[in-house]
This record gives C-alpha cells, sequence and structure tokens, in this order.
C-alpha cells in the first residue's frame, strides 16, 4: 500500500510536470496549397509560365481542333470515297493523330517540368520565411501537412503576409 500511493504521488507529479511542459510547446500549421494559390510568389510564378508556354498550348489545342475537324470531315465522306481514297485519308489521318499526340506529350512534359522548377522556388522562400516565423514567434514545431488542425494553430496568413512582404 505504502509503495502504490508513493507510485501514485510520483505519477502525478510527472503528469503535473509534463501537462506544464505541454501548455508551453507550440505547434503551428502551415497549408501549403493555400500558399500555392494566394501567395504574391506563386502567383507571379503561375503568371510567368502562362506567359512562357501560353503560345505553346494555343498551338497543340489548335492541332487538336484541326485534327478533329479533318476526322469529322473523313467520317462524312468516308461512304463516298473510293477503297484507296479512304485507306489514304486514314493512314493520314492516324499520322496526324500520331503527330498530335507527340506534341501534346511533349509539351506536357516540358510544362510539368517548368512548373516543378518554378514551385520549388516557391517551396524554398516559404520555408524559409516559416522558419523565420517560427523563431520570431517562438514556435517550437510548424508543420506542413497535418490531417486535422485547430484553427489556432493556422499560421498560413502570417506567412502569406511575410511572404509578400518580402517581395
Amino acid at each position: 500500500m505504502k509503495h502504490s500511493s508513493k507510485f501514485l504521488l510520483a505519477a502525478l507529479m510527472a503528469l503535473a510536470a509534463f501537462a506544464a511542459g505541454a501548455q508551453e510547446f507550440r505547434i503551428g500549421v502551415v497549408n501549403i496549397d493555400r500558399i500555392f494559390r494566394e501567395a504574391n510568389s506563386a502567383k507571379a510564378a503561375q503568371a510567368k509560365l502562362e506567359q512562357e508556354f501560353g503560345k505553346r498550348d494555343k498551338e497543340v489545342v489548335d492541332l487538336g481542333a484541326q485534327l478533329k475537324t479533318l476526322s469529322d470531315k473523313f467520317d462524312r465522306e468516308a461512304p463516298t470515297l473510293s477503297e484507296t481514297q479512304r485507306a489514304n485519308r486514314q493512314k493520314q489521318l492516324i499520322d496526324q493523330d500520331r503527330e498530335f499526340q507527340r506534341k501534346r506529350r511533349e509539351f506536357q512534359e516540358d510544362l510539368n517540368a517548368r512548373k516543378n522548377e518554378e514551385l520549388q522556388q516557391v517551396i524554398e522562400r516559404a520555408n524559409k520565411v516559416v522558419k523565420a516565423v517560427a523563431e520570431t514567434e517562438k514556435y517550437d514545431l510548424v508543420l506542413q501537412e497535418a490531417v486535422y488542425a485547430n484553427p489556432k494553430h493556422d499560421i498560413t496568413d502570417k506567412v502569406i503576409k511575410a511572404l509578400n512582404a518580402s517581395r
């Protein structure tokens, strides 16, 4: 009995010490998706990509529309064409479709590579700002992804303001 009361007292003291320490532990959460949507640097990166790839995107879209028009025309005219004409037009459409698919794939790969480069720069700048905010406001831990976070721990607005101010 004597030992269990001493153990219980020690456990309660440890729990009280842990609770006191836990109150001083500050946690912040940052929503990186919001930073990508709302930070000026992310918006500038998006505008830069649109300027850089807008012309190629339009060319690929136009090429796709042109191919669809030719395909529809072929479908309408196919019953009236001779077998050789039909085979030749089909081969042309297949070749054009293959070329369209290649150009679209190359465009998408180039766009994704550049987007990743630009987003990486935004992430690097955001991480520096998160670290500065955490150090200034004495956060012990800052998370970028969480299944759930109480809104009182969300420091995304502070990070976005600091990012926009540092530009």
